[in-house]
């Protein structure tokens, strides 16, 4: 057998299957509970200093 035709049943068959339960994986993983606390804190960051700005660079020196 050629290893492109073998390369390629691989692919369509065990890849497919591994790649679709990759996908399925990180899909839970995404929406598992407890979850919301970490992403509502990951999505606040660019609020964080909304009260003041952040020091400058120059500044700090």
């Amino acid at each position: 057998m050629e290893t492109y035709s073998l390369l390629r049943e691989f692919a369509d068959s065990w890849m497919l299957l591994f790649l679709f339960a990759f996908f399925v994986g990180i899909v839970f993983w995404v929406f598992r509970p407890g979850s919301t606390k970490e992403y509502r804190d990951t999505a606040s960051i660019p609020f964080r200093h909304d009260d003041k700005p952040a020091a400058d660079e120059e500044a700090r020196t």
